[in-house]
């Protein structure tokens, strides 16, 4: 008998933006379309909402194999100043286009690892970004730190910043496990930084686990999970691996897809690590994502607040979102632009005075209204079109596709909404696939996303 994780297990989007990047529809993109609509989404936002900012920092000095971000591996700290430098030009494109200073409220720094990064390089990078910008009166600031080299020193001086949050990339403690992904750190590393962080009085400290890695056993993730819980962590990203080779290259090609759980496995990783996180007091907070009820994003949740974007789930909205540094994607609303993914390019196009973008996708008004459903879906479990603005001439056929998971008990369908019951969380991305119109108008023909199990 086929069982639930099998008849689901498809490839599917994590639909941190719709149009997904793959569907963006780059032919009618242009860099002036974009410009013209982030003028317009700024200058009706800034003031009430202010705006929110990604920093790209894409330096690590090891390959973590495991990993899909845009990353350069070097061991040369020397590109440092030369990057910052670069971010900082980029910025002031913008707000030479925008024509005044943006109010920042989110900010939230990425990579590679930006803790790669010295604390004085750091210290010097958001001085120079706030002379540019104003911090709003209430902010989210965030990094993501690698508890292997984020010091005391990295902490304290994000911390004079007015950031209280930060994520620990922490995958799983078996060695086994973390010599296949190329990413040794022992508890006792993870520990120190976590409790460096509470020493310097961070609000939300975050830790990523990840299930479906190489070599990974039930018992693999039970045991992290245990050790995650004894440093009890505000919010926990629990998140199946995503094996994409064909677009990630050698970095994932170092183990075997035989060396990978089952898709059963996996879906009973998940289901152990769930009942362990939530008799420890975690709620789940839209996919993946877990908190105690003493973190903001609970309280997000509570309050329906909460959103969700490139830079994943966040307490609160911004329509605006620039990203800068290599490879970051920025968000209009009402369009979004990615900028060029080697460093090479990136500088290249800051001298020429351009802002580095290569590519994007202007949303139309179908793009606008699926765009708020798949919100609604990952952000709340629920979506409705009681308001006349979000019905749409396929949502019929739609609900139809809909039925069958039903009929599994993954949803609810009522005469003008759905809600995903509690067994239907771990396939809400399976839930959203039939509001994607762009995917069911053109199947992919080659792999493009990961498995959604």
């Amino acid at each position: 008998m086929c069982t639930l994780t099998q008849k689901y297990n498809v490839a599917g989007p994590r639909y941190t933006s719709y149009p997904t990047v793959p569907y963006w529809d780059n032919t009618l993109f242009t860099r002036n379309q974009w410009e013209e609509t982030l003028i317009r989404s700024f200058n009706l936002t800034n003031e009430t909402e202010g705006i929110s900012l990604y920093i790209h920092l894409p330096f690590c000095e090891s390959l973590c194999t495991f990993c899909g971000c845009n990353k350069r591996i070097t061991k040369n700290h020397l590109v440092e100043i030369t990057y910052i430098k670069a971010v900082l030009k980029e910025l002031s494109l913008y707000i030479n286009l925008l024509g005044k200073k943006p109010i920042v409220k989110q900010l939230h720094l990425g990579g590679g690892t930006p803790t790669f990064f010295s604390p004085k390089h750091l210290d010097l990078l958001l001085t120079e970004v706030f002379k540019l910008t104003t911090k709003a009166k209430s902010v989210e600031f965030s990094f993501e730190g690698h508890p292997n080299n984020t010091t005391l020193e990295h902490l304290k001086t994000f911390a004079k910043h007015s950031f209280k949050r930060v994520c620990y990339g922490v995958q799983d403690y078996n060695l086994k496990v973390q010599k296949a992904i190329n990413r040794i750190q022992p508890f006792k590393n993870v520990k120190n930084a976590t409790d460096n962080a509470r020493l310097t009085e961070y609000t939300s400290i975050g830790h990523d686990i990840i299930y479906g890695l190489p070599f990974q056993t039930i018992e693999d993730v039970e045991y992290t999970i245990k050790r995650t819980i004894e440093l009890k962590p505000d919010r926990i990203a629990f998140y199946s691996y995503a094996h994409v080779p064909w677009i990630k290259g050698n970095g994932q090609r170092g183990f075997k897809d035989q060396d990978l759980p089952t898709p059963e496995i996996k879906k009973q990783q998940y289901a152990l690590g769930k009942i362990q996180l939530e008799k420890a007091g975690y709620i789940e907070i839209g996919m993946d994502h877990f908190a105690l009820k003493t973190d903001a994003l609970y309280k997000a949740l509570e309050n329906n607040t909460i959103h969700r974007n490139f830079m994943g789930y966040n307490a609160s909205k911004t329509k605006v979102m620039i990203g800068l540094g290599v490879s970051s994607i920025s968000d209009s609303w009402l369009s979004f632009a990615q900028n060029v993914k080697t460093i090479e390019a990136y500088y290249t196009l800051l001298k020429e005075d351009k802002i580095p973008v290569y590519r994007g996708h202007i949303l139309n008004k179908e793009d606008l209204i699926i765009r708020q459903h798949i919100l609604n879906l990952m952000c709340h479990f629920e979506t409705s079109w009681n308001d006349k603005n979000l019905y749409f001439k396929e949502l019929p056929e739609v609900v139809s596709q809909l039925k069958e998971l039903e009929t599994d008990k993954l949803i609810k369908i009522n005469n003008t909404s759905i809600k995903i019951t509690e067994k239907g969380k771990a396939f809400v991305r399976n839930i959203c696939l039939p509001f994607d119109l762009r995917l069911q108008r053109k199947k992919p023909e080659t792999k493009l996303f990961s498995m959604t199990v």
